[in-house]
């Protein structure tokens, strides 16, 4: 097997690493999909994807993840939501992993996190997995081939599935461990197969540095008009509320699906392809998408498929309902070719609401996009993380908790005075459920939440009669075209008005019982739109 092109001066041994079997420097996809299959890791689907199943760890591990505690950056880490790992216990772990990685092979990938270039990271991926390689291939940025001649790494991750960590021994909850270390610019990750932590290590490497300079790290996808980079939406959310499916709107250029940052240039996508949700997936409703998963070099994840003709199942759950396919952007025909836009013209925050209480959309004051925003409501998604099985309401502030490590009101004031700043008009959107909540209600339909949403975005619901919501405050609208009326009042699509009453009185007492972590930092124009 042949190596692809690296910088001679920043080979492995010249950080340390030293004793490995083969190496193999930057693969394309080809060469990936070829030694993946020839290692056993999995083997090629219908139009050569590549189908792998992940083991015991079919979501991420978010208790097992840790930063490591230095004066660094002891002030400015958020040590309630991110567990802290000694510097000693780093370095046992660290010295503990390259002893295990004596001897076996290992791919490398030198990649670009940021569409920016005045933003972006250099980052390095060494795997012990060839499709854990080919997956952040997908994920991350590609340089030029001739870039890689001078590449030099700013942080490199670390990935070996078969390293199992001692808790006692590297000061970590389990034999799992994913470990960010700002000092040396290290990410290790060890005793999980799941893909996306290495995505969402880089995130979360981002979401701490990005804030400094001024930009704001977004868990969101982003799209923009066609022939006007200026008109961009984002669109905020955990993963299952349709951050993907929304932005993937044909008649708008797709610059990303997942995650953002949002500087004084604009909008830049942190990377060069999707990881999308098959749970479900039809080719009726997202035929691009359903397209990917027979695409040469996609990476094919839990998914249950025929033994012979290798046809994929896409409503069986029996491995996890986190099925998920990762591809390349240019995979989807109104990708952006360069991951910008301009300053956001509106900010649309996805809620997956378990509780059948909130309405498909409601129009938000500066203020009351900081409540939600930092209040960031939603319903995990079965399988998404480990031991989710079914909708469960939580708060996860920021929409995306997990990958926050700094305070939220660090983000949260930086994304109100980029709100303010650029004139944004701000919305919430509910994809969970109509009718009554999880298990009796409905999920809402696709069509009226596309049909809202470009009303939204076109400008149209401006002009729309609103309503004030008794609830909270917000408004939404009486009547949009396409959109049946009912809808827009949850209260009328339940059986009984009462019921619903006392369900949405439950859910703004958990809002306020959430939001009071909050309320010694914020303003009083978000102060007021919380207690009122």
């Amino acid at each position: 097997m042949m190596t692809g092109r690296v910088n001679p001066a920043r080979r492995l041994e010249d950080q340390g690493i030293r004793g490995l079997g083969h190496v193999y420097y930057n693969l394309i996809e080809p060469a990936l999909v070829e030694a993946a299959v020839t290692q056993g890791e999995g083997k090629l689907g219908l139009g050569g994807a590549f189908l792998c199943t992940t083991g015991a760890f079919t979501g991420r591990s978010p208790k097992d993840k840790f930063v490591v505690r230095t004066a660094l950056v002891e002030g400015s880490v958020w040590w309630q939501n991110n567990a802290p790992m000694a510097p000693e216990a780093f370095a046992r772990l660290h010295a503990d992993m390259l002893t295990h990685m004596q001897g076996r092979d290992y791919f490398v990938q030198d990649l670009y996190a940021g569409a920016d270039p005045i933003h972006r990271l250099d980052v390095r991926m060494v795997t012990e997995l060839a499709w854990h390689g080919l997956f952040i291939r997908h994920l991350l940025r590609r340089p030029a081939r001739a870039e890689l001649d001078t590449f030099s790494p700013d942080w490199t991750v670390i990935n070996c599935p078969t390293f199992k960590a001692d808790p006692a021994r590297h000061g970590c909850r389990s034999e799992t461990v994913i470990a960010l270390n700002f000092d040396a610019k290290l990410i290790l990750i060890g005793n999980t197969a799941y893909a996306g932590e290495n995505k969402k290590a880089v995130f979360t490497l981002l979401n701490y540095l990005l804030p400094e300079k001024g930009v704001m790290a977004m868990h969101c996808s982003a799209n923009h008009a066609i022939g006007n980079p200026v008109d961009t939406a984002v669109f905020f959310g955990l993963s299952g509320t349709g951050k993907t499916t929304l932005s993937a709107d044909p008649s708008r250029i797709l610059i990303g699906d997942d995650e953002h940052g949002w500087s004084d240039r604009g909008t830049f996508n942190f990377e060069g392809g999707c990881y999308a949700k098959t749970i479900h997936l039809s080719a009726e409703a997202e035929p691009e998408i359903h397209a990917t998963t027979s695409r040469f070099g996609t990476v094919v994840e839990n998914m249950v498929h025929d033994a012979d003709t290798l046809e994929l199942d896409f409503s069986d759950d029996s491995l996890t309902a986190n099925t998920r396919c990762a591809y390349p952007l240019e995979a989807i025909s109104n990708a952006s070719l360069t991951g910008l836009g301009g300053h956001p013209r509106h900010v649309v925050m996805l809620t997956c609401d378990a509780f059948g209480v909130l309405p498909p959309i409601a129009r938000l004051s500066p203020a009351q996009a900081m409540y939600h925003f930092l209040s960031g409501f939603t319903a995990k998604v079965a399988g998404t993380e480990r031991g989710v099985t079914e909708p469960q309401p939580t708060f996860s502030t920021c929409f995306g908790a997990p990958f926050m490590p700094r305070r939220p009101e660090v983000y949260g004031k930086l994304l109100a005075a980029k709100i303010a700043r650029n004139g944004a008009s701000c919305w919430l959107v509910n994809t969970g459920w109509t009718g009554g909540a999880y298990g009796t209600g409905k999920r809402m339909p696709i069509k009226a939440t596309r049909a809202l949403l470009s009303a939204a975005l076109d400008g149209s619901l401006a002009g729309a009669e609103f309503r004030r919501d008794a609830n909270f405050g917000f408004e939404v609208p009486v009547a949009v075209k396409g959109v049946e009326a009912r809808l827009l009042d949850p209260r009328s699509t339940w059986g009984d008005g009462a019921d619903y009453d006392r369900q949405a009185a439950r859910l703004v007492g958990m809002f306020a019982a959430n939001f009071g972590q909050y309320l010694p930092f914020i303003d009083d124009e978000v102060r007021a739109a919380a207690i009122g």
